[in-house]
């Protein structure tokens, strides 16, 4: 293991509830030399030590240096030793570690199970035990505020409540790689060509046109994300500084999965035209495996103007939008082989009754209406911001809602969301990840044989 000066970092690594997790080297646009057992290196244009080695403390800080906390630190959630992320397995490692200590030591305490994210928050409050879907699914609660013409159901009197907000039950994101998502300054093709005429006043549009933070891309930058957290996660009583956040922010930027994407980050961040290829030397099949991913997957997930994984193909002549919805909130469709979601995340799903322009009533049932929540727009439901790739052979479970335990069910998923999309959009108006010309299915669709050599390179991504 590296040891570094007061004035350098440049690695790290964490010993954490859960094991020991290490963290690619961040090397400055400055000189990096590197001596035994010891690694500097002069910042130039990226963020210094100083603000990074605060970030690092910040991030595993319990205290949050006195901003009255319920005792979380950021590290509690996405956890170094699972990518930093969480999974439903090490949820319920923790849980039942702690029980098992709490025989013991009746005061025994993990700052993860706290009652904000127990099931039963809403009727018990401080006294909520019920943390099935933080352990049964690897979910944390995510308040959103509805928007004026969105009413929830009352699943008993079908009529629409009071609620002025919703809890949606979404997936902890991993930090690795996050220097590459956000927004990307590409020039988007979003909203859909469609007019989207305002409701009761409403941005139609909705924060971010370029992308943004966390599943739905509504927070701008890094320091608005990590706000957003300590309030809503780590409950936090007090005004964070700017300079807390900017540390964090600063921290969470130099965490990669690889080297290759540190270059990557580095050459999107000097606005570079040409960029390094970010995989690892690949064998026959994983070479393969590439050719159909550039098929079939690159479109939405490594645009040529942004090869970050998170940037749609916008330069195609039928471009793509730079949201999508992948139908992977519950209940997913009953047609097209999908396969029906387990229960455990089918509970969270809520009837909502949205306004349309005309006055007109729609209703829908989901368990994450997505960007819906940020515009008011039906056309919205369910849209999210697409998912960057790298390092995804350690980030198990996939989606929003972790609802795919491997990657051989994202695939299934995928088959099904394709299946979909080709029966609604017949040619000549198949959609942009279909096809090229909206005649024939050039993109999307992996066949049976090819199956093997994709899952062997998104491995190794």
């Amino acid at each position: 293991m590296y040891k570094f000066k007061r004035s350098t970092v440049a690695f790290f690594a964490f010993v954490l509830i859960g094991g020991v997790a290490t963290v690619m080297p961040h090397r400055s646009s400055g000189k990096v030399s590197e001596g035994k057992g010891s690694m500097q290196h002069d910042c130039v244009e990226r963020p210094c030590a100083g603000a990074v080695a605060r970030g690092l403390a910040a991030f595993n800080d319990r205290n949050l240096k006195g901003l009255g906390g319920n005792g979380r630190s950021c590290a509690d959630c996405h956890m170094p030793s699972e990518s930093f992320q969480l999974s439903p397995a090490f949820a319920r490692a923790r849980f039942e570690a702690l029980k098992e200590e709490r025989e013991q030591n009746p005061n025994a305490d993990d700052p993860l199970f706290r009652p904000v994210d127990a099931d039963d928050f809403r009727i018990n409050g401080d006294n909520a035990i019920d943390f099935s879907n933080l352990v049964d699914n690897g979910l944390v609660r995510v308040t959103m505020p509805l928007p004026l013409n969105v009413k929830l159901i009352d699943p008993i009197t079908g009529q629409p409540t009071e609620e002025t907000s919703v809890d949606l039950w979404r997936a902890v994101m991993p930090v690795l790689n996050i220097a590459i998502t956000g927004p990307d300054g590409v020039a988007p093709i979003w909203p859909p060509p469609a007019p989207r005429p305002p409701i009761m006043g409403q941005d139609p549009i909705g924060p971010n046109r370029q992308g943004g933070y966390q599943h739905d891309a509504r927070f701008g930058t890094l320091q608005e994300q990590a706000r957003g957290a300590l309030f809503g996660h780590a409950q936090v009583s007090l005004e964070p500084s700017a300079r807390l956040l900017d540390d964090l922010a600063a921290f969470e930027k130099t965490l990669f999965s690889s080297p290759e994407v540190e270059e990557l980050a580095s050459a999107i961040l000097s606005g570079a035209t040409q960029f390094p290829d970010p995989d690892p030397e690949l064998n026959q099949l994983e070479q393969q495996g590439k050719l159909v991913f550039n098929r079939a997957c690159a479109q939405c997930h490594g645009g040529t103007l942004h090869p970050s994984g998170s940037t749609p193909e916008t330069g195609f002549v039928r471009p793509l939008g730079r949201y999508h919805n992948v139908q992977s909130a519950c209940p997913h469709p009953a047609t097209d082989g999908y396969t029906p979601c387990p229960d455990r995340l089918a509970r969270n799903a809520r009837t909502y009754r949205i306004t349309l322009a005309n006055g007109a009533f729609q209703f829908v049932t989901t368990s994450d209406p997505g960007r819906l929540l940020l515009t008011g727009q039906p056309a919205d439901l369910g849209f999210m911001d697409v998912t960057q790739l790298r390092g995804i052979s350690k980030t198990a479970p996939y989606f929003h809602n972790n609802s795919a335990a491997t990657l051989e069910e994202v695939l299934d998923h995928y088959v099904a969301f394709f299946a979909r999309e080709a029966r609604l959009s017949p040619p000549p108006n198949l959609r942009g990840f279909l096809s090229s010309n909206g005649l024939i299915i050039d993109r999307g669709f992996v066949t049976a044989d090819e199956r093997a050599a994709l899952l062997a390179y998104l491995l190794k991504l």
